[in-house]
């Protein structure tokens, strides 16, 4: 294949991405193979239902996580988890994959029972995003006077939602994509592109027959299955880095 069709496929699976995020669809994207080396399915946060969350635990089988910007985390004043924790276990935490781990807290919704449930965790994961779109424009708005909305919206992000709970927190990276090339940096590039709401939903794909990370060829098979739009990492760096 020549470089020029394999740069007319890279555009058009990335602008695939790009449409469907604008939906309110998921992509499924892998980081790299030299990193963790796994697909995740995603989905812009504040698009999703309990039949998403649904597809999220039977098809996907990870983690169900939210990505956040570091902007709308430091208003929320969302720490990484790593920085809560004085047991010995949180000591040392050397990843072989990166420098550091993304997590924050663990929420659930005001308004959901146990919040584990597909419906409870969809008005979590939605809640979120509209909540992290709210802050975004509020903070276009103000421009340098946002800090005065800083120092209040923590309080703001407690009446909606109570910790511990039911959907894991991820803290991009102060500098996206420059600074780190996870799934929580290439979601929130992908829902930045797609002019959505700044929160992006993630879980890895693994693999019903060996338990581990299910590879790029059978997650394309299934992307192609389902009609959902693939992309690697690369692509959405080489377009958004």
């Amino acid at each position: 294949m020549s470089r020029s069709s394999n740069t007319a496929r890279t555009t058009a699976g990335v602008d695939a991405a790009i449409s469907a995020f604008a939906a309110g669809g998921p992509v499924l994207i892998h980081d790299a193979t030299d990193r963790e080396g796994e697909v995740d399915l995603v989905y812009p946060a504040a698009s999703v239902t309990p039949e998403d969350v649904a597809r999220l635990r039977n098809d996907a089988g990870g983690l169900v996580c939210v990505a956040l910007p570091e902007s709308v985390c430091e208003t929320w004043e969302l720490p990484f988890a790593q920085e809560l924790l004085s047991h010995p276990a949180g000591a040392d935490h050397e990843l072989g994959y990166d420098e550091r781990s993304s997590f924050s807290i663990t929420v659930n919704h005001r308004g959901t029972f146990t919040g584990i449930t597909d419906e409870d965790r969809a008005l979590t994961i939605s809640e979120l995003g509209t909540a992290a779109g709210r802050i975004a424009r509020e903070r276009r708005i103000a421009g340098d006077g946002a800090a005065g909305a800083i120092a209040t919206d923590a309080e703001r992000f407690a009446e909606s939602f109570r910790a511990p709970g039911h959907v894991h927190l991820l803290r991009a990276a102060p500098g996206g994509l420059a600074d780190r090339e996870g799934h929580t940096e290439l979601g929130l590039a992908l829902a930045d592109a797609a002019g959505v709401e700044p929160a992006v939903v993630v879980c890895e794909m693994l693999d019903d027959g060996t338990g581990g990370a299910l590879s790029p060829a059978a997650a394309r098979a299934y992307a192609d299955r389902n009609d959902f739009p693939y992309v690697e990492g690369s692509e959405l760096i080489a377009r958004f880095g």
